[in-house]
């Protein structure tokens, strides 16, 4: 039996029924590269409903609706049990796991009918035809859509402080027994909201995956020779249509993120613990009543606060956990995942005695290890927008170790005369492939820092880390130089291209350069749809500083932050190497278009950390070490190293996608 993933969305009804909805499958391809055509389900209501994928041991009932295009909807429902017992307790587990957000994503078990798929271009199979034989709620998606948007859990103190009584409750509620008023109402049936980092990464990758379906079908299309029919057209304007609003949102959503950061209270301004113990204490009568969130005060603490904070624990306590967990107790108030991780047990001393298998679900196995992934994903949210990878959008997000097939070379016609030979051409292809390949760093601190650390130094460490796997990211992203090095490195998007020599400092030089490079990309059929601008704050603000006769910018649009030119969108960084050692050698100014770049990205950092070895301190160690190689112990200088790796590849699906002037000194 095959499975597939999508959406879930959970919900509480009125008369006590436990009931969630959404999607039970979508065509987005998973990470393994299959899709499912929705079109093509066949299914017979009611299906039951399984928790991961567990077939004897099943949780309640699933119906599902009409298919379209879009996906298949469903509706499940977890029977209430009153009996204790096995069962009372397995479905009461299944259904507080959903409502915690522990369990985020839903999963058909299908089976393909006769004839029923075919294999993509990309190497997956598309599912045509099929059987849907179950729906599960799981844990681990394959399809990179598969996350809860909504979760609408109902409290019974807040029901009835809000006027509207539970199921079990036959008071009528409130003051005077009314049914609360439509702002509350619709205040409770909110979800949970994302942060707008969250959902400008949510939309940048959905952004992308539609925009990579009208280059397919676009492509099709071109291989074919002809124009597009009726189906491909109805479904590329709709793909348009949604890229245009994903666009428009995605501006709406950046401009808020600026303004919430510019905005952002300090910790002190948040309420007192007394006041938020008087807040949550009201009682469920009083119909002022108001739950205040454990943890609002973590909304005032930087991204990556709680990873970095447990770093530092792990290095005041040399790697012991029991002392780390104490020492991040301090931290309780506004991180308590660090000091909930530190406890989890040594595994080397647990492995010595018979247990059970560790999960997500035991509160003193293996659940807390579930907030080390939450704390790297939290590091990596830092990172991300500080690098020019993280700013892009619209990259291809491919899995590691595929091959993607790429034409080379077309077939070739010409005239025939009458009764004379036709011209007989082939094709030429290659493959793309994208490998593992491993960004690392070590970053060395002394014992003292960790030991006497504030604030201030959470922040340094924090910033030193992130400022060192993001600096190399960049500039091996974009420097012309840097060639591949098989089985540790890819090249940087530029190197192999042949640059446009800037021909002047002034603005009809700028013109007239970029007119020179965008020649480049049309004479190679790429009409940059997704076209992105690279270069450093310092271009940027010296082309926003060019003025016309009446004292008035030339490109309103660009900002030394960024913004754009001429039409399409600027990305800053200092990263982005000179031509020279000379300021007077000029910069760089890189065109690409984004989604002709193919990015693997694991989306996660390690940290490993040691007080006890000896290391080279040198940025180019030696390999192998020779007798002259200078080691310093860490010991003995009462030092603590961190070592950062992530994995991270790229290329580029045409060698004519990326362009660049070089020597640029313009001014006005």
């Amino acid at each position: 039996m095959n499975r597939a993933y999508s959406v879930l969305v959970a919900k509480a009804s009125d008369d006590g029924r436990r009931v969630f909805a959404g999607m039970a499958t979508t065509p987005t391809p998973d990470r393994m590269g299959d899709s499912i055509d929705p079109l093509g389900a066949q299914f017979a209501n009611p299906l039951p409903l399984l928790h991961q994928h567990n077939h004897k041991a099943p949780i309640g009932h699933v119906s599902f609706g009409k298919a379209t295009k879009a996906g298949i909807p469903f509706e499940a429902e977890i029977p209430v049990v009153h009996e204790p017992g096995l069962l009372k307790d397995r479905v009461d587990l299944a259904w507080g796991e959903i409502k915690a957000g522990l369990i985020k994503a839903v999963s058909i078990g299908f089976r393909p009918l006769e004839d029923g798929y075919e294999v993509m271009k990309s190497g997956g199979l598309l599912f045509k035809r099929y059987e849907i034989l179950e729906l599960s709620a799981v844990t681990v998606p394959a399809n990179a859509d598969c996350t809860i948007s909504v979760i609408r859990s109902i409290d019974t103190a807040m029901r009835a402080a809000t006027g509207h009584a539970h199921a079990d409750d036959p008071t009528p509620p409130g003051v005077a027994g009314l049914r609360k008023p439509p702002v509350v109402k619709a205040r409770e049936a909110n979800p949970v909201r994302k942060t707008y980092a969250e959902q400008i990464s949510a939309f940048e990758a959905t952004l992308a995956l539609k925009s990579g379906r009208m280059d397919d079908i676009m492509d099709k299309a071109a291989e074919d020779g002809v124009t597009l029919d009726a189906e491909q057209k109805e479904v590329y304007d709709d793909l348009e249509a949604e890229v245009k609003s994903i666009s428009e949102h995605l501006v709406r959503l950046r401009s808020r993120e600026v303004a919430n950061v510019a905005m952002a209270r300090s910790v002190s301004d948040a309420p007192t613990a007394h006041a938020l113990s008087e807040m949550r204490g009201a009682t469920a009568g009083d119909s002022r009543g108001i739950r205040i969130p454990a943890q609002i005060r973590a909304m005032d603490l930087p991204k990556g606060t709680a990873f970095t904070r447990y770093i530092i624990a792990m290095g005041r306590a040399k790697g012991n956990r029991l002392e780390a967990a104490d020492i991040a107790k301090q931290w309780d108030e506004s991180t308590p995942e660090v000091s909930q991780l530190l406890r989890t047990p040594d595994v080397s001393a647990v492995l010595r005695s018979t247990i059970a298998a560790g999960n997500t679900t035991d509160a003193t196995w293996a659940g807390p290890l579930v907030y080390y992934q939450n704390m790297a994903s939290e590091f990596v949210e830092l990172l991300r927008p500080m690098t020019i990878l993280g700013r892009i959008q619209g990259l291809r997000r491919v899995p590691f170790n595929v091959k993607i097939p790429r034409q080379t070379a077309g077939a070739s016609a010409g005239w025939v005369g009458e009764l004379q030979p036709k011209p007989v051409s082939s094709l030429a292809f290659d493959q793309l492939s994208l490998g593992f390949c491993k960004v690392a760093s070590i970053v060395p601190v002394s014992d003292e820092l960790l030991r006497f650390s504030s604030p201030s130094a959470e922040q340094l460490i924090r910033d030193d880390l992130v400022k060192t796997v993001a600096q190399f990211i960049d500039l091996e992203f974009v420097d012309p130089t840097k060639a591949a090095e098989a089985g540790v490195s890819p090249a940087s998007i530029t190197y192999g291209v042949t640059p446009v020599t800037a021909t002047g400092t002034t603005t009809t030089a700028l013109r007239a350069d970029v007119i020179t490079l965008q020649k480049t990309f049309a004479a190679n059929y790429i009409p940059l749809s997704s076209g992105v601008w690279i270069m450093s704050s310092q271009m940027a603000l010296a082309i926003s500083m060019m003025l016309n006769e009446l004292s008035q910018p030339l490109y309103p649009g660009i900002t030394m932050a960024g913004g754009t030119f001429l039409g399409l969108p600027v990305i800053t960084s200092e990263n982005v190497p000179s031509v020279g050692n000379s300021p007077t050698d000029g910069s760089r100014i890189i065109l690409l278009d984004a989604s002709q770049i193919l990015l693997a990205d694991d989306g996660q950092v390690t940290v490993d950390m040691s007080n006890e070895a000896s290391l080279q301190m040198e940025s180019s160690p030696d390999s192998p070490a020779s007798a002259s190689t200078v080691f310093v112990s860490l010991w003995q200088k009462n030092m603590t190293a961190f070592r950062v790796e992530r994995y991270i590849n790229w290329t580029t699906r045409h060698s004519n996608s990326v362009g660049y002037i070089n020597g640029a000194l313009y001014s006005q």
